[in-house]
């Protein structure tokens, strides 16, 4: 009978590169959703003349661009 360990060199190399890439397209998704909503944000702000949540968001967008 033929064992399957979950610790096996092959399948950990395999493992954590799925889990990496994983990671990265979630991050990927995330970042993006979060980039369009500040810019949502950022409209309503110039549509509102809110000079304070204008620079706020602008700033945010940047530090996540």
């Amino acid at each position: 009978m033929k064992k399957y360990l979950l610790n096996a060199p092959e399948n950990n190399v395999e493992n954590v590169i799925d889990s990496l890439l994983a990671e990265m397209v979630l991050d990927k998704a995330l970042r993006d959703f979060r980039k369009k909503k500040i810019q949502m944000e950022i409209d309503q702000s110039l549509e509102k003349r809110n000079k304070e949540d204008f620079f706020r968001l602008t700033s945010e967008l940047k530090e996540i661009s």
